[in-house]
């Protein structure tokens, strides 16, 4: 028995199990005085209290759940406590089934903002970086992300939770464009690629929600410098704010000069790009966050013996605040606008002039509790306000529409160790409404394995020229999603295998020349993810395979096929070394063809190497080559049967990231 003091007259006794087996070391005591006991190797305890009377006894355990008794002191012998063993509250337990983390968000930290920049084949492109990842499909002639067997449009961006309408730098035809914003203006990065909750609409198949970072607490400057780019940019901070700047040049006028190409560019590629935060604390609870960008792109080509010109104005500002309210209440509320004005000169015959302007407005408003230690809800409403315009001839359309949207979500620790995350999302455009039923169910047995099964329905509004050639007839499109997530975490590996079944309705299918919602399809596979650090504390390898079965009935399609985008089998394997002050990476990327009218095209292949070296602390030299064999890659085939290959084979990427105030060089766009 354990040792106890014996000299009181009321004697508590009894014995403490979970309810299979006697648990040692419980803590057993009366509330309100220092009598007690710890229960011995058997489970049993005994001890003698002075208290007399109504009396309360707790025995408290790490692990379980506190056990509370309140009785008359006599009563308290030969006592049966059974433990009950503490389930992880709701705010400790991230469901990750279908979902990458990077940065500081909360799921598994496999990249940060240098790893994005770093990766093998990314050239600090933070899309790139993604299509190192399982159920990512290479597509080189456009470089947007494309995902399990879906449309790059498909594919949804949020900067703080606002929609982005262009989330993608511009570029000619069959050139590969690069996502508009840096990733050092991210602490958190999460990519979904499906199975997503009830906050995110108009997206069929993923969405890619990145959290800015805090407001500084140190003043920043920097620049930086390389064959195709030039980058300014600081920040200055406040006693409980801070104002930051970044202004960038992208020119390919020097390395056309240096490296022959294939396309005949009358202009080379350039890009001016400026963006402004401001972010301001009330207080521990109370945020604000804004956000302004520009770009302004053009470049000529002359292909099919016109001199075509490209030149488009790209603007995206939001302002977010979130705050608490009280009792376990806390309040958001957004605002943005995309603007994107698009003009080509000689796009399809000499003298022709083409002129787009599209417009978003994105307002919403969400309200979340905490109500307790098992339960969280939340429940928002929002309005995607849309106009468009375009002219291009004789032809020419003016769109005004807007979609607007409710969602409710609960997130429930149903029993310990089983999760249950659930939403409606109801949309309407044009008077008719979409009801959308999304769940998780998760079963955390331990901190390493994860298994969650995941089903729901998803929408998104067609492009704005389907929707403008259908009359306006044209119904949201529909995607049901069903994925089997399995994860495996140990402190040096992740192992996630996940097959997938997606079913799409109501896409646009061009018949007798007007868009109707009479399109179908599905797409299925698996993806699987390896990330290993424990071969050597210098050492981090990735595997990513994706096999992916999908078939749809849309646009301009004469019958159901596989479509020109989707490649079946995707395998990428990269490693990165450190030593001393260098960072050495390399990647291997496969695709096998894909299947266009006129044939299939040859299987893709590409090695990528990079080297960093830290010249000093506030210096870093970054390098990088793609295609290390310089392999001829052919993208597609175009309607003749002629094959489309990059502009040129490898590139080659040389930088020099240099801070003048703070200790640390890449700082000087982490604003």
């Amino acid at each position: 028995m354990a040792a106890c003091n014996l000299a009181a007259q009321t004697i508590i006794s009894g014995i403490v199990s979970d309810g299979k087996e006697p648990l040692a070391g419980v803590n057993i005591f009366i509330i309100g005085t220092i009598d007690g006991c710890l229960s011995d190797s058997l489970g049993q305890f005994s001890f003698a209290t002075t208290k007399t009377g109504e009396a309360t006894l707790k025995a408290s355990c790490i692990g379980f759940e506190d056990y509370t008794l309140s009785t008359d002191a006599g009563q308290m012998s030969n006592l049966t406590i059974r433990m009950t063993e503490q389930a992880e509250s709701i705010n400790e337990v991230v469901v990750t089934a279908s979902t990458f983390s990077f940065g500081k968000s909360e799921n598994f930290k496999t990249m940060d903002a240098l790893d994005v920049v770093m990766s093998g084949n990314s050239c600090g492109d933070i899309v790139a970086a993604l299509q190192t990842l399982p159920g990512t499909q290479m597509v080189g002639e456009n470089g947007k992300l494309y995902v399990r067997g879906g449309e790059s449009d498909e594919c949804q961006t949020f900067v703080n939770g606002m929609h982005v309408l262009v989330p993608y730098s511009t570029n000619t035809e069959n050139s590969a464009v690069r996502g508009r914003f840096s990733p050092f203006l991210f602490k958190g990065i999460n990519f979904s690629l499906g199975g997503y909750g009830g906050e995110y609409g108009q997206a069929l198949s993923a969405v890619l929600p990145m959290e800015t970072t805090d407001a500084a607490t140190s003043d920043k400057y920097g620049v930086s410098a390389s064959l195709v780019d030039w980058n300014a940019g600081g920040t200055k901070a406040f006693k409980n704010s801070s104002l930051s700047f970044n202004a960038a040049l992208t020119s390919m006028g020097l390395y056309n000069r240096l490296f022959t190409e294939r396309f005949d560019f009358t202009r080379p590629y350039r890009k001016l790009s400026g963006e402004a935060q401001y972010k301001k604390e009330f207080s521990a609870s109370s945020v604000l966050k804004s956000y302004v960008g520009y770009d302004l792109t053009s470049v000529g080509q002359h292909i099919d013996g016109r001199n075509l010109s490209l030149k488009e104005n790209n603007v995206y500002a939001n302002a977010t605040y979130k705050t608490t309210i009280g009792r376990g209440y806390t309040l958001f509320a957004g605002i943005a606008n995309s603007s994107v004005f698009s003009d080509i000169d000689n796009a399809r015959t000499a003298g022709d002039h083409y002129h787009n302007f599209r417009n978003e407005v994105h307002l919403k408003t969400e309200v979340r509790k905490v109500c307790s230690h098992v339960l969280k809800l939340s429940a928002g409403v929002e309005d995607y306000i849309r106009n468009s315009q375009l002219k291009y001839d004789v032809y020419r359309y003016q769109l005004d529409y807007n979609i607007l949207a409710a969602h409710v979500d609960a997130q429930w620790r149903v029993i310990p160790r089983v999760f249950l995350n659930t939403s409606v999302r109801a949309e309407a455009m044009n008077s008719a409404w979409l009801l959308m039923p999304r769940t998780t169910l998760s079963y955390v047995p331990n901190k390493h394995v994860q298994f969650s099964l995941v089903a729901g329905r998803y929408s998104q509004t067609a492009e704005d020229d389907y929707l403008a050639m259908s009359r306006k007839t044209l119904k949201q499109s529909s995607a049901d999603h069903a994925i089997l997530s399995m994860q495996y975490q140990s402190k040096g590996t992740l192992l996630r295998i996940e097959p997938y079944w997606k079913k799409y309705r109501h896409l646009p299918l061009l018949v007798d020349g007007i868009y109707r919602p009479d399109g179908f399809g599905t797409s299925r596979g698996v993806d699987v993810f390896v990330e290993d650090h424990s071969l050597s504390k210098r050492l981090i390898t990735t595997l990513s395979y994706s096999f992916n079965d999908s078939e749809r009935l849309y646009l301009d399609y004469t019958k159901a096929r596989t479509p020109d985008f989707a490649s079946r089998h995707n395998l990428r394997l990269t490693a990165k070394y450190a030593v001393g002050k260098c960072i050495f990476g390399i990647a291997e990327s496969y695709a096998s063809g894909r299947h266009f009218p006129v044939g299939k095209t040859p299987h893709y292949n590409s090695v990528d190497m990079n080297l960093t070296y830290l010249l000093s602390p506030k210096v870093i030299v970054y390098t990088s080559l793609n295609n290390v064999f310089d392999r001829t890659n052919i993208f597609l085939y175009d309607a003749s049967g002629t094959p489309v290959t990059a502009t040129r084979d490898r590139f080659l990427y040389i930088g020099i990231f240099v801070s003048l105030k703070n200790n640390k060089a890449y700082d000087i766009s982490n604003f």
